[in-house]
């Protein structure tokens, strides 16, 4: 069941979120051939568990299916692990192609 959040994001942004009960992850496409991939948050208690990866990998599917090309996305240096994030992202990415 997607939430109200999720509902609203769409319908204010025009941004998708991929949601279980573990974590979530917003993404949207500024264009034909490119998905942005906004946010990802998972539970600390699944942190390392590959649900963020597995996020990610979903929705480089999704990306696939509507022909996007690039995944794109940013990383705020300022986080806590900011490494295991930008790794997670340049694995999904790999994918895309």
């Amino acid at each position: 069941m997607t939430s109200k959040y999720a509902f609203y994001i769409y319908e204010r942004e025009g941004k998708s979120m991929l949601e279980t009960e573990q974590g979530f992850a917003t993404y949207w496409f500024p264009n034909d051939n490119v998905c942005y991939l906004e946010d990802l948050f998972v539970l600390p208690e699944h942190r390392k568990s590959n649900v963020a990866t597995d996020l990610a990998n979903q929705i480089v599917e999704i990306a696939k299916s509507k022909g996007c090309k690039r995944l794109l996305g940013s990383v705020n240096l300022n986080t806590k692990n900011p490494t295991r994030n930008i790794k997670v992202f340049l694995a999904s990415n790999s994918k895309i192609r």
